[in-house]
Order: C-alpha cells, then structure tokens, then sequence
C-alpha cells in the first residue's frame, strides 16, 4: 500500500500530470480574457505541453510565462489573422444560410473546401510556432504541410478539440470538468501526436553535428598516415642499431 503513494508510482505520477493540466488550463483560461491574447496563451500552453510530453517539464508556471513573453508579438499577429479569417467565414455561412438568396452548388463547395484547409493548417499552427522560429508567412504554410503530411493524425487532433464542444452542449451536467480540463486536456493529446511529426525536424540536425565533431576530432586518414609515419620511423630506428651492434661485433 505504501509503494501504491510512491512519489515514483505511476498512480502517483498521472495524480502530477493531471494537476499540471488542471494548472496550465487555469492559466490559458485567465490569460486569454482580453481575446487578443488567445494566440500567445496557446502558444505558450503547447511549449509547456511538448516539454511535458517529452518528460523535460520543470516549473510549469515560469515556463509557461517565458513563452508567453517571447512569443507574444508573432503569436498575436498570427492570431488576429487567424481571427479575421474565421470571421470572414463565420460571416459567408451565415449569408449563405440565412440571406434567402440561392447561391450556385459549387460556391457552397469552394467555402467549404477552403474552411477544411483553415482547418488543417490551424491544427499545427501554434504548436508550431512554440517550437520552432520562423515568419508568420511560413509558419502558416508549414503549418498547413505538416497538417496534409500527417492528415490522419491532424483528423484526429481536430477531434479532440470538438469532444469539450460536443460534452458542453450534450452533457451540460459535467460542464465543470470542461471548465477544468477543456483547453488543456485536448491540447495534451494534441502533444502526444505531433510530437512525432516534429521529432523528424530535429534529431537529425543534432546527429549531424556530433557525426561532424567526431570527424573533426578523430580524421581517419591523417590518423592512419600518422601511424604509417611511426611506424616508419621506428623500423629506420632499429635498423640502425641492429647495423651498430653488428659492426661492434666485428671489431678484434
């Protein structure tokens, strides 16, 4: 029963993580009041996020500040565009709903089409930009490749994100638990599945490095023509003195 409350016991262990969500949920709620700051808070609750799934968490509150502060400027650029586009779109299917004007199939297509593409390429969107620096421009396309190359797992991610939408509507009476673990939550399932996809951008950056340093420590060929070159020298020393004890040798 003892090792059941073990700080090491995996009881334990999901007991830590689950409060750390509790708190990162808190603190992504409070900061995105002012709405303008969603796009900061998101970012910075995914850069805690991916240290937690990775196991490299320290103090979620300072960690989660630090990105917030560094990533405040880009985050809420990328986020008011994001804001505008959602509303443009909230907009036309509302027109298109409830002007009374009948507008051709194909039209109706096209805007659905392209909200799935908002769709893919938001999904990746502030996970990418907490881990990885770059313009707002290419961060929304990459983004939105990231989102095509791992479609599967982005279906799944854009799932999660509806499962809080589906119980505040449908189970009203657990609303609590989405007031709790609603941001958060989804968030950390998210990490577990894009953590993968970002693996493929860094381990292989790392390794080269090290193959380079251990190149520029340890070259072969020089390595080898040093040891040709003692060797070579040694053999010239013991002829030598082999020469010298046979002339003492022969002397009366």
């Amino acid at each position: 029963m003892g090792k059941l409350f073990n700080l090491d016991s995996p009881i334990m262990i999901a007991l830590s993580k689950v409060a750390d969500l509790i708190l990162l949920n808190l603190l992504v709620l409070v900061c995105c009041i002012p709405i303008f700051t969603v796009g900061a808070s998101m970012t910075a609750l995914h850069y805690v996020l991916l240290k937690m799934v990775k196991n490299e968490e320290g103090y979620i509150t300072k960690s989660f500040f630090k990105s917030f502060k560094e990533n405040f400027k880009q985050a809420t650029a990328i986020w008011l565009i994001l804001l505008l586009i959602i509303c443009v779109l909230i907009g036309d299917f509302i027109i298109f709903g409830y002007s009374g004007v009948s507008f051709p199939g194909w039209l109706t297509g096209v805007l659905v089409a392209v909200s799935v593409m908002i769709l893919i390429a938001t999904v990746h969107l502030f996970p990418l930009l907490s881990r990885f620096e770059n313009s707002i421009m290419n961060t929304y396309k990459n983004s939105f490749l990231i989102g095509i190359l791992n479609l599967p797992k982005t279906i799944i991610m854009a799932v999660c994100w509806l499962i809080p939408l589906a119980i505040a509507v449908f189970l009203p009476q657990i609303l609590p638990l989405v007031l709790v673990l609603g941001i958060s939550g989804p968030a950390y399932l998210n990490a577990l599945l894009y953590k993968k996809s970002f693996a493929r951008f860094e381990p292989e950056s790392e390794a080269a490095s090290d193959e380079e340093w251990m190149v520029e420590e340890l070259p072969e060929e020089d390595g080898e023509a040093q040891q040709e070159g003692i060797t070579q020298e040694n053999t010239e020393a013991e002829k030598v003195e082999t020469e010298a004890e046979e002339s003492t040798g022969q002397q009366p």
